[in-house]
């Protein structure tokens, strides 16, 4: 019997240890490994733990005992997620707070909004009377709207900057852009707007003088103004260089580039699609180009200015593909079978716009002699296709060239932006280059497209780039003095 009892209170005591040893373990061990494992589940699930709905007292203690730094932790938290919200509130404010709606009057507007801002339009119908989109560069959101139907005093005004874009080539397009100017200029003075700028189709000798008045510097409302051409006027303080860009208005497209452009063999070394005006290096370079078989090798589509038979030329304006002056038409010269003279008849067709595509897409090299000004769409055009443009370099009649800026260098905007074109001064030296593009291989060619393509996409956006922060630099300045 006492040996039973015995046997009993060992049994007893032993259990009695081990229930000890079990509860030290965990009080001491067992709770030190699970407590981090809690807010991590609680964190990842999204449901709050059993142990975290205990009392206060408890959840405190435990806090205090085995994360001392946790208060500290979820306050820096805090802050963080405020700070984080606020940057964003004052970014979306600050994008909402500078709006700026550019008015498309001439085609060079396309140029601006389809090609470099890549910005796309509804309705996608060009016919259309009203055209509008939207995009947002830096901290400026930008909205455009074109079309017959935007006309003076017949839509609603409702932002305080704008940038307004003119054709002032001809006498007749001058008085149209007067128009939009003194309109512009007496919502200023109405305070209906705050800014103008204007991009502006300048005069291809540069005689730009009708819009000085308009000038803010001149006592006008234009705080900034982006001219085309090498004008004298460009300061890089109130008026920029801006470029012409392709012949949106003959609807030349926004171009995406695929693999066969960029590996496939090209049949031509060069082409030409033009008008050959009479003594002009136009003519020069078709004797040249009919050396040695050249015409041969390139494609060649050139036509001579027509003439009445009778004693006089006829006075007509008129333009090819790729050319930088004339009316929205291309003529093709023609005999008149009334009096055996040649006139001129409009032919703009879509197999015409498709003829010149395939002539850039199949040549390596597109010449681009000089016309009225040096500058011409066919660089442009030619750069969309990636054909190496060999540019005559020559300064054209009138005043362009000489600025404050740029000495007498035509095509500064596109030099300075260490364009990887071939220039050349005499297109005598255009044989010894035919020569040489002979012996490239397919691999050196590939790789040349493919660094005139990156440069013209970098070209772009470098002047969304500059363009956007001239207009915030001048407008938000002004708006705090």
């Amino acid at each position: 019997m006492r040996l039973t009892r015995k046997r009993l209170c060992s049994i007893f005591i032993a259990v009695y240890c081990l229930f000890s040893l079990y509860a030290a373990y965990h009080v001491f061990f067992g709770r030190r490994r699970r407590t981090p494992d809690v807010p991590l589940r609680g964190l990842r699930k999204g449901v709050v733990p059993v142990r975290e709905r205990r009392s206060r007292e408890q959840s405190t203690l435990r806090s205090e005992e085995w994360n001392p730094w946790e208060e500290d932790e979820k306050k820096e938290q805090q802050h963080r997620l405020k700070t984080s919200l606020q940057i964003v509130n004052k970014s979306t404010k600050e994008k909402k707070l500078f709006h700026v709606q550019i008015w498309g009057k001439a085609a060079i507007g396309l140029y601006l909004w389809e090609h470099i801002f890549e910005g796309l339009l509804e309705p996608t119908d060009v016919t259309a009377q009203w055209r509008e989109g939207n995009s947002v560069v830096g901290r400026t959101h930008y909205s455009f709207i074109t079309g017959p139907a935007v006309v003076p005093g017949y839509f609603s005004v409702d932002v305080n900057n704008v940038v307004l874009v003119l054709n002032g080539r001809e006498k007749a397009k001058v008085f149209y852009a007067t128009q939009w100017l003194l309109y512009a200029q007496n919502l200023v003075q109405t305070q209906k707007l705050q800014h103008l700028a204007v991009v502006l189709l300048g005069n291809e000798h540069c005689n730009n003088e009708w819009i000085n008045q308009f000038l803010k510097r001149n006592g006008g409302s234009v705080e900034r103004l982006f001219i085309i051409y090498d004008s004298p006027w460009i300061n890089d303080m109130d008026v920029f260089q801006w470029p012409l860009g392709v012949a949106t208005y003959r609807n030349f497209p926004v171009v995406e580039v695929n693999w066969s452009m960029l590996h496939n063999e090209r049949p031509y070394l060069c082409n030409f699609v033009g008008t050959v005006y009479e003594n002009s290096s136009r003519q020069a370079l078709m004797k040249i180009l009919k050396q040695d078989g050249n015409d041969k090798l390139c494609w060649v589509s050139a036509r001579e200015q027509c003439s009445w038979t009778e004693g006089r030329n006829l006075e007509i304006t008129y333009f090819i593909f790729g050319e930088g002056n004339g009316t929205p038409l291309q003529y093709s010269c023609l005999e008149n079978p009334m009096d055996g003279g040649a006139w001129w008849q409009p032919q703009e067709t879509n197999e015409s716009l498709k003829n010149y595509q395939d002539a850039l897409l199949q040549s390596d090299l597109t010449l681009c002699p000089a016309g009225v000004n040096t500058e011409c769409y066919r660089i442009y055009e030619a750069c969309s296709y990636g054909s190496v443009p060999v540019v005559e370099d020559v300064m054209t009649a009138g005043s362009c060239g000489n600025s404050s800026v740029y000495l007498n260098a035509p095509l500064q905007l596109l030099k300075s932006m260490n364009a990887p074109f071939i220039f050349i001064k005499n297109w005598k030296e255009l044989p010894a280059i035919l020569e040489k593009e002979k012996t490239i291989n397919l691999e050196e060619k590939i790789q040349r497209r493919k660094r005139l393509l990156h440069w013209y996409q970098h070209f772009k956006t470098e002047l969304k780039m500059r363009f956007t922060n001239i207009l915030e630099s001048s407008f938000l300045k002004n708006n705090k003095n």
